[in-house]
Parts: C-alpha cells; sequence; structure tokens
C-alpha cells in the first residue's frame, strides 16, 4: 500500500497531464456553492486551498472572486503560476493555513479536502472565516452506474489494491463539520463531458494511485485501460459521466 504522503506528494510530476486532462466544472456548481453560502461569488475573498494547477480557481475568479490559490505541492504550483500568473497564490495547506483570523468570506476545497487532517483543517478554516463565512468541498466522481466506468474501477482496485481510490468515502464530511456548529447544506449534479480516449489516459495518468507508480508498472495498467476504451467507444470519443458533490458549512454570522 503506498502511503498518504507519497500519493498526495506524487503530483508535482504529473503537473502538466493534470492541468490538461482533469476536469473541470459546470456552471451549475457555483450556482448552488452560492445558494447554500447565501451570498455571491462576486467580489467574496475566497481562499481556494489545494487548488492544484488552479483549474477551480480560475472559475471562481470567472465569477468576480477575489481568489486566492493556496497549494502546497511544487510542481502543481509552479504550473498554476505558469498557466495563470495574474492570480494571487501561497504556499501552504489547510492544516495550517497561512492567514490572519477572519480574513476569508469562503474557503474551497476542489477535489482537496480528503488530503487534510480534519481535525486540524476544520477549525483552521473556521478561525480564518469571517462570521457567516462558508467552508466548501466538493468532489467531482465518475459515475459508477455506468458500466464501463464501473469495469474500469474494478480493474484498477484489483491491480493496485489499497493504493486505489475512487473518492467513494470521501464525500461523508458532514461528520467532521458538526462538532463545530456550523449550517450544513449540500447539492448532487450530473453533469458530462466528451472527451478523447488519449485525455481519458491522460487523466488517468494524473491520478495519484497511478502518478506514485514506477513508469514500467504504470504503462501495463495503462495500456490495459487504452485497450478497454477502445472496445467500448471505436471512434476514439468517451462520453464521461460525472456525479458532483457538494457540501457547503457556514459559520455562525
Amino acid at each position: 500500500m503506498t502511503d498518504h504522503d507519497t500519493l498526495a506528494s506524487s503530483f508535482g510530476a504529473v503537473a502538466e497531464e493534470y492541468d490538461r486532462a482533469r476536469p473541470g466544472y459546470p456552471d451549475a456548481l457555483f450556482d448552488e456553492l452560492e445558494r447554500l453560502a447565501g451570498r455571491s461569488l462576486k467580489g467574496a475573498d475566497v481562499l481556494d486551498v489545494g487548488a492544484g494547477t488552479g483549474i477551480s480557481t480560475r472559475l471562481l475568479a470567472a465569477r468576480g472572486a477575489r481568489v486566492t490559490a493556496v497549494e502546497p505541492t511544487p510542481g502543481m504550483a509552479e504550473r498554476l503560476h505558469a498557466v495563470s500568473p495574474e492570480l494571487p497564490l501561497v504556499r501552504g495547506n489547510g492544516n495550517d493555513l497561512p492567514f490572519h483570523d477572519s480574513t476569508a468570506d469562503l474557503i474551497t476545497y476542489a477535489q482537496a479536502f480528503h488530503w487534510t487532517d480534519p481535525a486540524r483543517s476544520v477549525p483552521e478554516a473556521v478561525r480564518v472565516l469571517r462570521p457567516g463565512g462558508a467552508l466548501a468541498t466538493w468532489w467531482n466522481v465518475k459515475d459508477s452506474s455506468t458500466g464501463w466506468v464501473r469495469a474500469m474501477g474494478t480493474r484498477l482496485a484489483e491491480a493496485l489494491q489499497g493504493s486505489y481510490h475512487a473518492y467513494g468515502a470521501v464525500n461523508e464530511i458532514v461528520g467532521h463539520l458538526e462538532p463545530y456548529g456550523l449550517r450544513l447544506g449540500s447539492a448532487v449534479l450530473r453533469w458530462e463531458r466528451v472527451i478523447t480516449v488519449d485525455q481519458v489516459i491522460t487523466d488517468l495518468t494524473s491520478r495519484s494511485y497511478l502518478a506514485a507508480l514506477t513508469p514500467e508498472r504504470r504503462a501495463p495498467l495503462l495500456a490495459v485501460e487504452r485497450e478497454a476504451l477502445l472496445s467500448e467507444f471505436p471512434d476514439g470519443w468517451v462520453t464521461e459521466p460525472y456525479v458532483l458533490d457538494l457540501t457547503v458549512a457556514v459559520t455562525e454570522g
């Protein structure tokens, strides 16, 4: 089993693949975020923690937020700065936010909260948020009710054993938030994107459970997935379905 720190640090080496192939987020996510947080993103002071290469950071900024990216991994931070040099970027992580008390309206975690220790990251968020501010976490999860997605997950789980994760349990974060007296809200959105088989493979390359492998071990696993995808989608175009889980926790105003 690959340890948590090794998996977390593996993203730096695949930052370009991550930025090119990871899915973005539909507009409906940010509509729901505003509804559950009880405020507009426009003009809000937002910390996007675990920002990676800035996929969510750019979308938050496009909605008018004053957003600062917070990213601990050097390779990911370098890619973010190269792609979006106009975005403020701070090296740091959610367990020890390098910000003063009561300085943010919103703290977001896009595909990233599971890399934190909730016993540290939740009180850190509460400390940094202004009264009435919100902590928001969300994950794009490939819809395993779709046959080819489920089959891919089964193959990878068998090949990688304890290193593989499909985000299942990480969406269940309410228990980490309840002790802090936060007002909780959630939404589940369904959406899809159409991409090439090559893009699916590049996306897989950026996943921590594969990025942490040696090239010699990773290559045959990707070859199996490419063959399975081409069998399912012989024209080379894949309709990739997602379930998008959003949880928003609002502090007392």
